[in-house]
């Protein structure tokens, strides 16, 4: 056979290993170029299908929103903090070379959540680690796409958390968002796909910045990769559904969402990939917590409200147990990466959050 004949990749047959031949006849273009590279060099990589799509996932082609596809070379450059290992990972063979390195922990400030991932309700090609709060998926190679969810409903009130990027992210997708319990986290076990936002059910952000609902895709934000912290907000009295990226607004995703019971969600069909819960918080919807939701916004410049507020300390500690959350979150302008496809520019929060949902706002 044809050096284009072979690329080694997984199927819903049962999953390749590195080596395993299978024709590429649906390659054309640079992406066959990519996949015979890929297939030569990379051995150690584990990549799920072809890093694009895989047979099975039929989704339609959106030509509008190319910059923003799935790659099979991992995402960098768009991490939390300056840690070398993070921010600069080489590209190499072997992806237990990257997980030598020193494990980052910048961000990881909280010792109390709210929940955890649930060991009862997650997909068969998961396992959990870090008390739960760390998910690796596929952990030898991939043949699908995993999913899990928290342990915890999300009912009245308002949420925030925090998920890491720990692995390289590449693929047909990894995403972050929320689903209601009618999702089937195990449905596309065999099938590369979007899972999150492919129903009704489910709002899903791809680390390739496209926001995905009832099977609909658009343009969100810039892409993020490994030693990314992804920040949702739930605000069930609103019903609004608003992300974070390195911890600056990136702007609302869906509205109209009262009345409804969902729980966190996050799916990747990247082998040996891997997410971390490094914050997850609830509170009721109070008139203490939405004088210190407005306080945030008058005072968006500063990384804690409570540093410049004249409070006396014992209050000062209170606020900060209560809803340290809250007075941290900030909605200044995100950036958008040079290094990154897609743009923030014109879906970043500035410090009016009506403003914010104007400029991004998914109505349901």
């Amino acid at each position: 056979m044809s050096q284009e004949g072979k690329v080694g990749h997984c199927r819903a047959s049962g999953g390749a290993r590195p080596g395993d031949s299978i024709p590429v006849s649906k390659y054309h273009g640079t992406t066959h170029t990519r996949a015979v590279a890929l297939a030569t060099g990379t051995h150690g990589w584990g990549y799920d299908s072809d890093g694009q799509h895989s047979d099975s996932d039929s989704e339609p082609e959106f030509p509008s929103l190319s910059p923003s596809i799935p790659s099979a070379i991992p995402v960098t450059g768009e991490s939390y903090c300056n840690c070398e290992n993070q921010n600069e990972t080489p590209y190499c063979s072997s992806l237990h070379t990257i997980h030598r390195v020193k494990d980052c922990q910048c961000g990881e400030e909280d010792e109390y959540f709210d929940w955890v991932w649930d060991d009862l309700n997650k997909s068969t090609a998961t396992l959990l680690t870090c008390d739960n709060r760390k998910v690796n998926f596929h952990m030898e190679y991939s043949c699908g796409t995993a999913a899990i969810r928290g342990n915890k409903e999300l009912g009245e009130g308002q949420h925030f958390w925090e998920i890491k990027m720990t692995s390289p992210v590449y693929g047909t997708d990894m995403m972050v968002g929320i689903g209601t319990s009618d999702v089937n986290l195990d449905k596309y076990r065999h099938t590369f796909c979007s899972l999150l936002g492919k129903d009704e059910d489910s709002w899903g952000l791809s680390y390739t910045g496209l926001l995905h609902h009832k099977g609909d895709k658009i343009n969100f934000s810039s892409r993020f990769g490994q030693g990314s912290i992804i920040g949702v907000h739930l605000d069930t009295w609103h019903g609004t559904l608003t992300f974070f990226k390195n911890r600056k607004c990136i702007g609302v995703a869906a509205t109209k969402l009262q009345n409804k019971k969902f729980y966190p969600m996050v799916c990747s069909t990247a082998a040996k990939s891997s997410m971390k819960v490094i914050r997850s918080c609830a509170s009721c919807t109070s008139l203490q917590y939405l004088c210190c939701y407005r306080l945030r916004q008058l005072l968006p410049n500063y990384m804690d409200t409570l540093e410049v507020l004249p409070l006396p300390p014992g209050l000062k500690q209170v606020l900060h147990n209560k809803l340290g959350w809250v007075l941290s979150m900030n909605y200044s302008t995100l950036k958008p990466s040079s290094s990154s496809s897609g743009s923030d520019s014109d879906s970043s929060c500035g410090s009016d959050a009506e403003a914010c949902q104007r400029k991004r706002c998914r109505r349901t």
